[in-house]
C-alpha cells in the first residue's frame, strides 16, 4: 500500500518532477567537473585543476546569492507552479548549452562559466517555489511525512544521477549533458501537469505592500526566529567547511586512482546512505530532541568527512561518504521541518529563499572554498581540514543558539 502522502495527485506529480530534476542536475554535475578537470589537467597541475572545477560551483552561486530575496518575494506573490515550469525550461536550454560547448574541438571554459550562471538563475527561483508549494499539496498533519518523501526524492537523485553520470561521462561527456537535457525536459512536463492540477488556496502577500517591503518583513521574521535562523546557517557553516563534493575528481583519479566510473561510485555512495536513512525517516519521523539530533548528526558528518580525507581504500572511502550521508539526511529533515514549522504560510518563499541561498552557499560556494583549500592545503590537507571545520562549528553553534541545542518536538505548536 502507498503511503498516504502519495494519494494526493499534486504531491506525486512535485515528487515525481523533482526527481527528475535531481537526476538530470547530478548528471550534469559529474559531466561538467569531470570535463572541467580534465581538460585543466593537460596544461595545468593537480591544486590549479581542482581551483577550476570550485569555480564552475561559484559560477552558479553568484547569482543565486544575488537573486535570492527577490526570488523569494516573487515565490510569494507569484503562481509557484508557473515559476517551477519556467525554470524547468530555463535549466533544459542550460543543458543544452553545456552539451553543444562540449561538442567544440576547443572547449572555452569561459562560455561554460557563463552557462553555469544562466544554470544559477534558474536555481535561485526555481529552489524557494519548489520548497515553499509543499504545504498547499498535503494535509498539514501529512507535513513531516511529505518532507520526509520529498528529501528521499533528492536522495534517489543523488543516487542515480552521479552513477549514470560516470557511466555516460566514460563514454562522452557530450552524451552525459545531452542525457541531462532530455531530463529537464521530462521535469518541465511534470511542472506542466502540476499546473493544471487543484492545490489548497495560497495566503496572498499584503495589498499594495512594495518589494522591498516584503523582502524586509521576511528577514525580520528569519531574524527573529532563531531556531530557524540556527539550524540553516548550521547547515551553511558545516557543509560549506566539510562538503567534499568538488574534491571527488581528484580523489578518484590521483588518489584512488578508479576513473570516472569510480568517481560516479563515490558520488552515489554519500546518496545511498542518505537516501537509506531519508527512506527511514519517513516510514517513521523523529519527533523529538529535534535540536540534539540536528546537532550531533552535523558532528558526525564532520567525523566521516576525516575519516573519508584519511582513507586510501576505495571500500572505506565510499562506507565514510556513506556515514556522511545517512547523518546530513538527519541534519536536512530536521532543518527542513523546523523551517516549515515555524514559517507563516505568506512568507514561505521568503523564508525559503534565504534557507535555500544558505544551502546553496553550502554546496556551490562551498565547491569553490575545496577548490581554494585544495590549491593552498592539496586535495587531502583540504578534506581533513574541511571535517575538522565542521565538529568545530558544531561546537560553536551549540553555545550560541541554545534555543536550537533545546528544541524538542517537531510540532506545528513548537517554540522557541
Amino acid at each position: 500500500m502507498l503511503p498516504s502522502v502519495f494519494r494526493h495527485g499534486a504531491f506525486t506529480t512535485l515528487w515525481l518532477g523533482r526527481i527528475l530534476t535531481n537526476i538530470a542536475t547530478l548528471i550534469q554535475s559529474v559531466a561538467i567537473g569531470w570535463l572541467v578537470y580534465t581538460l585543466a589537467r593537460q596544461t595545468h597541475n593537480e591544486q590549479y585543476s581542482m581551483f577550476l572545477v570550485g569555480m564552475v560551483g561559484l559560477a552558479q552561486f553568484a547569482p543565486m546569492f544575488l537573486l535570492a530575496l527577490l526570488a523569494g518575494e516573487t515565490a510569494d506573490r507569484y503562481d509557484k507552479r508557473v515559476i517551477l515550469l519556467c525554470c524547468g525550461l530555463l535549466q533544459s536550454a542550460c543543458a543544452a548549452g553545456f552539451s553543444f560547448l562540449a561538442m567544440q574541438p576547443a572547449v572555452s571554459l569561459g562560455l561554460l562559466f557563463v552557462v553555469a550562471g544562466f544554470f544559477g538563475v534558474a536555481r535561485a527561483f526555481g529552489s524557494p517555489a519548489l520548497f515553499s508549494v509543499l504545504p498547499a499539496l498535503v494535509p498539514r498533519d501529512e507535513l513531516p511525512r511529505a518532507i520526509a518523501f520529498n528529501t528521499l526524492s533528492v536522495q534517489v537523485g543523488m543516487i542515480a544521477g552521479p552513477w549514470a553520470g560516470g557511466i555516460l561521462c566514460a563514454l562522452s561527456p557530450v552524451l552525459a549533458t545531452a542525457t541531462s537535457c532530455l531530463i529537464y525536459l521530462m521535469a518541465a512536463l511534470a511542472w506542466g501537469v502540476l499546473l493544471r492540477l487543484p492545490v489548497k488556496a495560497r495566503s496572498a502577500p499584503s495589498a499594495g505592500m512594495s518589494r522591498l517591503t516584503m523582502i524586509r518583513e521576511g528577514l525580520r521574521h528569519l531574524w527573529g526566529s532563531k531556531v530557524v535562523l540556527g539550524a540553516i546557517s548550521l547547515d551553511l557553516f558545516a557543509v560549506l567547511l566539510g562538503g567534499v563534493t568538488a574534491l571527488l575528481p581528484a580523489y578518484a583519479k590521483d588518489v584512488l586512482h578508479i576513473g570516472p566510473e569510480g568517481f560516479g561510485n563515490l558520488r552515489s555512495a554519500f546518496a545511498v546512505g542518505a537516501g537509506a536513512t531519508t527512506l527511514a525517516l519517513a516510514l517513521r519521523p523523529l519527533n523529538r530532541n529535534a535540536g540534539r539530533w540536528m546537532l550531533g548528526s552535523v558532528a558526525l558528518y564532520g567525523i566521516a568527512t576525516l575519516l573519508f580525507a584519511l582513507s586510501r581504500q576505495t571500500g572505506w572511502s565510499m562506507l565514510a561518504l556513506a556515514v556522511a550521508g545517512c547523518a546530513d539526511s538527519v541534519s536536512v529533515f530536521m532543518r527542513q521541518n523546523l523551517v516549515q514549522l515555524l514559517t507563516p504560510d505568506a512568507m514561505r518563499g521568503r523564508v525559503a529563499s534565504v534557507s535555500g541561498l544558505f544551502v546553496s552557499a553550502s554546496n556551490e560556494l562551498g565547491e569553490f572554498e575545496s577548490g581554494v583549500a585544495a590549491r593552498l592545503l592539496g586535495v587531502i590537507g583540504a578534506a581533513v581540514f574541511g571535517g575538522l571545520g565542521s565538529v568545530m562549528v558544531t561546537a560553536l553553534w551549540a553555545k550560541i543558539f541554545p534555543a536550537l541545542r533545546t528544541t524538542d518536538r517537531l510540532t506545528p505548536a513548537a517554540r522557541e
